[in-house]
């Protein structure tokens, strides 16, 4: 190890962040490598490398010859600031090679508020941060991520952008920079070339045009790039590569497990989740592969719990087959079963018994409001009497501990709304006093209410956020109605809600203001003791542009919304005639009742929907 980042470990908390070494970590002959790719997810080790997404990248990039993928994260305020005293750039965890030894740094763009640590990290880096500044064809920096369905606020930082699913448009771009570099390409005959490949956006390839009032007014293709850019999608979730091993770090993450992947998609339809439309269509697993993936895993990693991951578990259409080989293999080797993202409305106790026979957890439900007729409006199709019915039976087994997740300032949310989370917090305590089976153990409620934040490439898209007074309002009201016994609850931050909204649904003219929050300081805003409200709004005001144009203004049908040119499958028109429905309060069924014909079949996936 470099002596320099040494002494930076020396002076740091849990220097095993930044150490290496971890089990199962690879590692390769540099002599055999023609290309180095720093995997950059933009936040603490702890996040990063629970990220399942990451996992699999990581694993595909180094099983291909000639590549080495390496792994780089946000340092901590302590961390970064030994490494700039004693100039140590951000370094690679396998190899501790500085980034200047790296070709292309690919970053995973997971959530909004990490836009400025992405800059902090080219900062350490040595990396020039607006792609214009980057003239040659090395260093390439890409993103990829759900934010790439609405990618333009961060734009001018990034050479290339990766639409979609990752695992087989992400090794070709790479084979074609290989060939690029070993030819003698120019920066601008790469980008050109790298068009022909599935899911990829060049930024500078497009020109847009503003009208007056400061709305979009043109996105203009150029450069032979394709006017609307299709997300790439793996057809065959069977076929595709997963991981027969993860990386075992050497200090606690926020999930440590092994994870594997039930499917991708939901049948729900839920208006605010923009993960519900981006990873459509629905595309399952088989049992049998499943099956085999977990056992690698465990085997290979020493794992003592395996989660089976989905937007929605429970929806998995093999789940009982699945669940009874696993825990034939699990339970003689004392491994948890994990089950999360369960719905009330299909919640199987004997199932959920079955899988946790090593070890009992409690119980997560999202209701998400707190009426029908809000669940109406959102496309819950969920009723209270299901998730009481689930408690219920879920009391009378023994439990005695439940998660509750709602949000507040969602479209059309009256006080009445509001305060029937109450209200069911109330009627869930009182099913457990007529149900459970060991009243004296009492019962507790764990209540989780988020901010609603309108998202790109959803029916909500064309809905403004709650101003930040009408969310503290609405806050103060739920903190008088939750005060109730044995019922904990957590508010989130308004202020990180606001600017989350603003740019989820932002245009490119915004890369100025992260840059300039990025100047006075601002990094890791996705935690509390980190984020800079008042340098944000500095940022705001010094770039003369308006946070409230973007997070609180409604869009009409017609207007051109700056990610128009990014298709994740699902037609416009079908987003807009479920904002219609949303604003009649009409539920739409989800697609185990037909289908919608919502669009994204059209991607060329070559069969029906895995309902």
């Amino acid at each position: 190890m470099d002596y320099k980042i040494k002494q930076c470990l020396d002076n740091v908390r849990k220097p095993a962040r930044y150490t290496g070494g971890e089990y199962n970590q690879v590692v390769k002959d540099k002599e055999q490598v023609d290309c180095r790719f720093a995997l950059c997810f933009p936040e603490l080790y702890e996040i990063a490398m629970s990220h399942l997404g990451s996992k699999i990248l990581y694993g595909r990039l180094n099983a291909m010859e000639g590549v080495w993928c390496e792994r780089m994260y946000a340092p901590a305020p302590d961390m970064e600031r030994e490494m700039r005293r004693h100039g140590v750039p951000l370094y690679g965890l396998e190899s501790k090679d500085y980034a200047s030894e790296f070709d292309i740094f690919g970053f995973s763009l997971q959530y909004e508020l990490n836009y400025t640590t992405v800059l902090n990290m080219l900062d350490l880096a040595g990396v020039p941060k607006f792609s214009r500044e980057r003239t040659e064809l090395t260093p390439l920096v890409i993103a990829g991520g759900p934010c790439v369905y609405n990618v333009e606020p961060v734009v001018d930082f990034f050479d290339i952008i990766l639409v979609g699913e990752g695992e087989e448009n992400l090794p070709a771009l790479v084979e074609l920079y290989r060939k690029a570099k070993k030819e003698g390409w120019d920066k601008e005959t790469f980008l050109k070339e790298s068009l022909s490949i599935e899911g990829v956006y060049v930024p500078a390839f497009y020109d847009v045009a503003y009208n007056e009032d400061g709305t979009v007014q043109a996105i203009t293709a150029k450069n032979g790039a394709p006017q609307q850019v299709k997300k790439a999608i793996i057809r065959d979730l069977d076929k595709v590569y997963y991981p027969d091993s993860f990386i075992v770090p050497s200090t606690d993450i926020v999930f440590d497990r092994a994870m594997v992947e039930l499917f991708r998609g939901c049948r729900r339809g839920c208006r605010f989740c923009q993960a519900g439309y981006t990873y459509r269509p629905i595309r399952a697993k088989n049992a049998a592969t499943l099956v085999e993936q977990a056992k690698k895993l465990v085997e290979s990693t020493g794992y003592d719990e395996v989660s089976l991951t989905s937007l929605s578990s429970s929806d998995y259409p093999q789940l009982d087959e699945l669940c009874t080989q696993l825990v034939d293999y699990c339970e003689p080797r004392h491994v948890n079963l994990a089950l999360p993202s369960l719905r009330a409305d299909n919640f199987n106790l004997e199932l959920m018994e079955n899988v946790q026979k090593v070890r009992k957890s409690g119980l997560t439900f999202a209701p998400e409001a707190g009426t029908q007729r809000l669940r109406d409006v959102i496309n819950k199709n969920l009723y209270e009497e299901d998730l009481l019915h689930s408690c219920a039976i879920a009391f009378g087994a023994g439990y005695n501990s439940v998660k509750l997740y709602f949000m507040m300032g969602l479209p059309t949310e009256t006080d009445e709304d509001l305060c029937g989370i109450a209200q069911i917090v109330r009627d869930v305590i009182y099913t457990f006093r007529k149900t459970a089976k060991n009243k004296a153990r009492g019962i507790k409620i764990n209540v989780g209410v988020s901010t609603f934040v309108p998202k790109a490439q959803t029916p909500f898209q064309w809905v403004g956020q709650a101003t930040r007074e009408e969310v503290r309002r609405k806050q103060e009201l739920l903190r008088e109605q939750l005060k109730i016994k044995n019922v904990s609850f957590n508010l989130h931050h308004g202020d990180a809600s606001y600017l989350e909204a603003v740019f989820a649904r932002g245009d490119r003219r915004l890369s100025q203001v992260i840059y300039k929050a990025w100047e006075k300081g601002c990094n890791l805003d996705a935690w509390d003791e980190y984020f800079k409200f008042d340098a944000w709004m500095e940022a705001f005001q010094e770039c003369s542009l308006d946070p409230d144009f973007y997070a609180y203004r409604s869009p009409g049908e017609e207007e051109v919304l700056p990610w128009d040119h990014v298709f994740s499958g699902v037609c416009k028109s079908y987003l807009w005639s479920e904002y219609q429905q949303a604003l009649k309060g009409v539920a739409t069924p989800d697609c185990a009742a037909g289908c919608r014909n919502c669009g994204a079949l059209t991607l060329s996936c070559g069969r029906p929907c895995d309902v």
